[in-house]
Formats: C-alpha cells, structure tokens, sequence
C-alpha cells in the first residue's frame, strides 16, 4: 500500500473525516493542471490527465475512463487503491458509490476549490439523501504532501491582433453584450483558456498549455484580472488599463464575491466555477448558471486564426513527414526507442520558425504500448522500436500562428494481415468522416457514426471519443464541440459552426499486440445552400500522408481510394516545397496514387 494513502487516512481521522475526495481539477476546472495540483496522482501514483480518487477509512478506489484503464490498472497495482472502470458493467459511478456507502452522521470531506459547484450540488444530494455531511474546507492533502510544488507564476506574453484576428476591447464589448442579452450585472469567469482568449493573454502556468492562473470579473462598466501581479510586464499591465482592465491579487477574487450587492445578478458556469466561490456568493443575490459567453465564440475561429491555423499545420507538417522520412529510411539501421522518436520529432518541430513547445506531451508507443491509448514513455517503459509492427505517434506543437494535433500510425517493418487489415478499417472511418457533408444545425453525433462503422460492422470498436475541439494556441482539447456517438452524462451537444476546428481520429487497440489511431484536423467551412437548407463540410487543416506500407488495398472502395489519393496529392503539394530535394522525392514516392 502506498505510504500516502495510510499517511492520508491518518489526517483525515485528525480532521474527523470518513471519507475524502479529489479530483484531478485545480481551481478553475481544467483539464490538464499545473505541478501544484497534481494531489490524485500525489497519492495514488496513477498519472493520467482524467481520474477521481475517493478514499475511505479501509477502502479506496479510482475512477477513470477508457484511455487509461491499461494504464491505471498497471500504477495502481499494489497501491491499495481499486481501480473503477468508468461506464463498464457492474461498476457505479461515483455519486452511486457514494449514495450506498455514505453512513448517517458520517462526513465527506475535500477541498471545494477543486470541485466545480454542479458536482458539488449532486454531492450535496447524496450526502442529505443518506443522512452524511459535506466539508469543503480543508485541503488535507497539503498537510502530508511536504515537498509540494509551489503555485506556478511564469511571465505573461500577448498575442498581437494580427495573430488572433479581433483585440480584446472587441471581445469584451461582445460578451458585455451576451451579459446584457441574459439579464446580468456580472460575469464570473473562472476557465483559464476562456480569460487568456478574452485577454489575448498567454503564459505557462501549465504544462503544454499556455495559460495563466487568473479569474476575471466583468460588468457593464468594469472589468478586473485576478492575476499574481509579478507575471505581468509594465508594457502588458498598462495595455491592460488602457483596455478597460484592471489588475488585482489572485486571491482576491472571493473576497470580491463576497461584496456583490444583495441586488446583484450574476451570471457564472457552474460547471466550471468551484464550490468556493459559489459559497462566497451572499445570500440575495441570484446566479444566472449559463455557459461562458466566451465559450462558444472561443471555438468558432475566425478568418484570420483560420489562415493561421493552414499555416501552423503546413508548418507541422513538414516536421512530422520529416520524422516519417527517417523512421523509414533508418528502422533497422540506427538504434532508436520510443523516448529517442520523439526527441527526433521535437527538433524536427524547432526547426520551423514560431514554435514554442509541444501542445501536449508525446504519446509514442511501439508495438504493445500503441494499445494502451494515452501512454507516455517513461525511462522504465521505454522500449527499443524494431524494424516490424506499428509505432503509434500521437503528438502536437503550439505555434504562434496555432496548436496542432496528429496522429500517424507508421509501419515499421513488416505487418501481419491483422495488421494491416485494421489500419485499413480505421483510415476508412478516418476518410469518411473527413469527406463528410452535412446539413447546417448538424453535431458531432449526427456524424459520428461514419467514422466508426467500418469497426462496428464487424463487432469492434475502440473506447475513446472519435474528435475533440482544439484551441488557437490554447488547449488543445477545447469544447463545446466534439464527434463522439454517445453524449457524455450532462452533455449538451453543439451544433457544428463553420470556423470550428475540430479533430478525427478513429483508432483501434489489440491489448498487448499493437495500436493503431489516425488523426487530422479539420475546419467546419460553408458548401452550398439549395432549396433544402445550408451545407456544410471538413477540410482537413493536417499535411501528412498516411503510411501506404500499412494499408490493405483491397478493403478500399474505389471512392476511398479517390479520397486517399486526393488528400495525398494536397500533402504533396504544400509539403514538397518545404522540404530537402531527397525529402522531396521520398514523399513523392509516399504520396503515389493507388
């Protein structure tokens, strides 16, 4: 059992608490969390970017979802956690957990600046359903976590209009007027991506994620940053005031809260701002739960961030076609293993003029290590790529001009006829959800069946979603939008905009064999209106070909051969230009029509 965990239950009797919670979130409900942060895996040793760890006086468990059941289930060996596969059968959630073993008089005890006020409500309802208690007050892990990180405070930096297409004086007008639309005095905004795109403000508080710990508070004539001041230059202070936006101590933000006048309306996420906050709200004043008005103009990228978006993947896309080109001119011949591939591809990316860092760390598995989906190769899992099976390279860089995503399965030698049957089968979900052409008001549901159907057909599937959204040099998993064929519990679907960038990757996973997942980029863009409505369809934003070793001609149709050819035929022609005469004749060669 792990050291932390008994270590743990020992505060908790201290504190008088049977049970205690933590979830992976920091004070603003975001996805990936800086060092600070990082309690779950504190004490659990699990590392995945998604997972809630309960703890209970002689039991403990750790909810996860599909991407890392593999992965959860080899780091919590022997750790005395149980390991709960979320959405599997026989498995409760954790709200039915707790609703059977919370005990009359019994106390749930976590921090509540890490729990979002819409779960913390559904714990409120267990809790009085079975006779228990809450306690948000304390968190208990920092009085055992003794060599914790500090609260990161990295310099600020802004992104220009011309980079981001509108100044953040446009962006405030438009979303005082959403405010004004919903009958709000005030916003409370706590998602970082969401202030950092208001602001065109970016900083490094998190890993691969260039945001800034901050919150914001808008009203009709005022607008305050809550930011550590010692992350803001002179020069990005004064812009700021000259804006219409002032700058406070981070942590002042609740005392603000807590001085809204009784008459007060106040509009705020309560997906995403913490149980905190809403507790400091006064008695009187009445919450408005909408999303962000940020949200949704966030994701609908504009022209410019478009244009810029094409370039950053052109951009991309030479550094990862030029990785391909030396997988497969030196497999076999030069000694290289899963944490040396991606060193190789790092320098391939800071090559490229206005990259910053990757937008997420490498997930590079050979063989095996494909299957297990958001691996990370570490100097104990790190294995030598040999000249046969597959090395899945799920990667992605933050450019100035934007954040890309891709997935490339690369043959690396010779591959078994299962093998090369479902790389087959997913590049043909790949290319027909990439070919799609839809009716305006349509949602990544309506079309996600066409990716998954060639699997589905022959009774396979994989477990992860088939497409997220992705930020303009911001996270690169950004809602609302997604392609995925069954909703997420509380999950409204968004209808498809043209502007919105959003990503399509099937996959499919043979456990302990091998891996295989495609993955572009695409952009919602206008076709045509006819006397049966508005039409929309995908381009792909990603250039890189698809490995034509790895693919079993005869599963194609001829039209997905015509679609393979013409995508191979754009990668060609953006590619070729940027790369060396040898690159270049390499990829006509990778690029030939079948």
């Amino acid at each position: 059992m792990r050291q932390q965990l008994a270590a743990m239950r020992e505060v908790m009797a201290a504190h008088s608490a049977d049970w205690y919670l933590v979830l992976t979130d920091d004070f603003h409900s975001s996805e990936y969390v800086g060092d600070y942060f990082k309690s779950r895996a504190y004490l659990s040793g699990f590392t995945g970017s998604a997972g809630t760890l309960l703890i209970g006086k002689d039991w403990a468990g750790l909810w996860t979802d599909g991407r890392y059941f593999l992965q959860a289930s080899q780091q919590l060996e022997g750790s005395g956690i149980d390991l709960m596969k979320m959405g599997e059968p026989g498995v409760p959630d954790l709200l039915t957990y707790l609703e059977q073993a919370l005990q009359p008089g019994q106390t749930l005890a976590f921090d509540g600046r890490t729990v979002n006020t819409r779960l913390y409500k559904r714990l409120q309802g267990a809790a009085k359903k079975e006779g228990a208690s809450l306690c948000g007050e304390n968190d208990l892990v920092g009085l055992i976590w003794k060599d914790r990180p500090a609260l990161s405070a990295k310099p600020v930096f802004e992104l220009s209009a011309e980079l981001v297409g509108k100044s953040r004086e446009e962006k405030l007008h438009n979303v005082r007027e959403e405010l004004a639309k919903a009958g709000a005095d005030c916003l409370v905004l706590s998602s970082l991506m969401d202030i950092c795109w208001l602001t065109n403000l970016r900083g490094g508080d998190v890993a691969c994620t260039p945001v800034v710990l901050s919150y914001m508070m808008i009203t009709a004539d005022k607008a305050v940053l809550f930011v550590n001041p010692a992350v803001l230059s002179d020069e990005i202070r004064s812009g700021l005031v000259k804006d219409g936006i002032t700058v406070a101590p981070y942590e002042n933000i609740l005392n603000e809260v807590k001085q809204l006048a009784p008459s007060c309306k106040v509009q705020m996420n309560l997906a995403v701002v913490n149980s905190a906050i809403y507790a400091a709200v006064p008695a009187g004043v009445e919450v408005i739960d909408k999303p962000d008005p940020t949200t949704l103009p966030k994701a609908i990228k504009n022209p410019v961030e478009v244009a810029n978006m094409r370039e950053a993947h052109i951009k991309d896309g030479v550094a990862v076609t030029r990785l391909m080109y030396w997988l497969k001119k030196n497999i076999g011949k030069v000694p290289m293993d899963e944490l040396s591939v991606a060193e190789v591809l790092e320098g391939f990316r800071r090559e490229q003029p206005n990259y910053l860092e990757p937008s997420f760390d490498p997930i590079i598995g050979w063989g095996p290590h494909g299957a297990i989906i958001h691996y990370k190769a570490t100097e104990e899992s790190n294995c030598r790529v040999e000249p046969r099976s597959f090395l899945l390279a799920d990667t992605g860089g933050h450019y100035l001009e934007g954040t890309t995503d891709i997935t490339r399965t690369f043959a690396m030698g010779p591959l078994t006829a299962e093998e090369k049957r479902f790389y087959t089968l997913v590049l043909k979900g790949h290319l027909n959800l990439g070919a799609a052409k839809f009716r305006y008001g349509s949602t990544g549901q309506t079309l996600d069946y066409v990716a998954h159907a060639p699997l589905w057909a022959i009774g396979m599937d994989y477990n992860h979603g088939t497409g997220h959204g992705v930020g303009y040099m911001l996270a690169v998993h950004e809602g609302p939008q997604n392609f995925r064929w069954k909703a997420l519990p509380g999950q409204e679907q968004t209808v498809l905009e043209p502007g919105m960038i959003t990503s399509d990757e099937p996959g499919f996973y043979a456990e302990g064999k091998f891996g295989v997942r495609l993955e572009n980029l695409t952009v919602v863009c206008e076709t045509e209106t006819t006397s049966y409505g508005r039409f929309l369809h995908l381009e792909y934003l990603t250039m890189v070909p698809f490995d034509l070793d790895a693919i079993d001609l005869d599963l194609l149709q001829p039209y997905e051969k015509d679609l393979l050819n013409e995508y191979h035929q754009q990668v060609l022609e953006k590619i070729g230009p940027r790369l060396n005469p040898e690159e270049a004749a390499w990829l006509r060669e990778a690029t030939r029509k079948v």
